[in-house]
């Protein structure tokens, strides 16, 4: 699955334009990498993410096209924040 449309399915960002922003503007690394748009992510991957002076690092877990609202979180585990 491509990384801004985890990012959005996920929910850790609400949009897929602002996932696709946040690839763009290097704000998003994929396993230490700075990652585009269109990388894909596997199980086991570890994302970082920017948000202003935060930075959030999540591995992935699971994959999925569809996910509920509540079933978002499972996707990937919190490593830090």
């Amino acid at each position: 699955m491509r990384i801004d449309k985890f990012l959005k399915v996920s929910r850790l960002i609400k949009r897929r334009t602002v996932a696709n922003d946040a690839c763009g503007s290097d704000r998003i690394k994929l396993n230490g990498k700075i990652a585009k748009p269109g990388d894909r992510v596997k199980i086991g991957d570890i994302l970082e993410l920017e948000f202003g002076d935060k930075i959030i690092k999540v591995q992935v877990e699971n994959i999925s096209e569809h996910v509920t609202k509540d079933g978002a979180s499972d996707l990937y585990k919190i490593i830090s924040s």
